[in-house]
């Protein structure tokens, strides 16, 4: 009878088993430390490139607040001085529309002066004000009181009371002074009731 040690096959393939296995360990080992080694550095690499990225926003966030501080200075002081040049207009308003009309009147007739023509007197009594002067020119003296009247401070028309021709006079050197025109003009300040005389007081009979 042949007999067939199927024992010792048996124990021959699972030495063989176990010795394939404890390679096999080895290397899904190693293969798993550079996995994982892998897997490390790339997200260490991707944290480092995050890092960048965010400091690159936080410097360019601090650049942009910089501009932005420094543009909120301009308008902060441009806010300012607009406001304090609307201060000096309303108190300019302010002061005009507290002018009392004597005030009016002289600024009205200091502007409505013409070249070659100036002013000797002026008196005001009530509503109506006598102005004299001296003019070298009947057009600078028509402008002048063609200005007056572009106000309504006065009520039209002005009156021309005396216009007189005075002649130049001779100077030493032979020289001759040009004729000036001596004026009164009258006019009457709107809004001012006129000046009425005092009553007479009645005599004893």
């Amino acid at each position: 009878m042949i007999r067939i040690n199927l024992l010792g096959v048996e124990r021959q393939k699972v030495k063989a088993a176990a010795f394939d296995i404890s390679q096999h360990t080895g290397v899904l080992c190693a293969v798993m430390l550079v996995l994982a080694s892998a897997g490390t550095g790339w997200w260490f690499w991707s944290l480092r490139q995050e890092s960048a990225k965010v400091d690159a926003d936080t410097a360019a966030a601090n650049r942009e607040a910089a501009r932005l501080k420094s543009v909120l200075n301009e308008v902060q002081q441009f806010e300012a001085r607009t406001k304090q040049l609307q201060e000096r207009v309303q108190l300019i308003e302010r002061l005009r529309a507290g002018q009392s009309v004597p005030v009016q009147l002289l600024d009205h007739i200091s502007r409505s002066l013409p070249d070659m023509l100036w002013l000797t007197d002026l008196q005001q009594e009530g509503p109506a004000v006598t102005i004299q002067g001296r003019s070298t020119t009947l057009i600078a003296l028509s402008d002048f009181v063609g200005n007056l009247g572009n106000n309504a401070l006065l009520v039209k028309p002005i009156e021309i009371v005396n216009s007189q021709v005075e002649p130049g006079e001779s100077s030493k050197n032979g020289q001759t002074t040009p004729d000036l025109i001596s004026f009164t003009v009258r006019v009457q300040v709107a809004g001012i009731a006129p000046i009425e005389p005092a009553p007479r007081k009645k005599g004893r009979a």
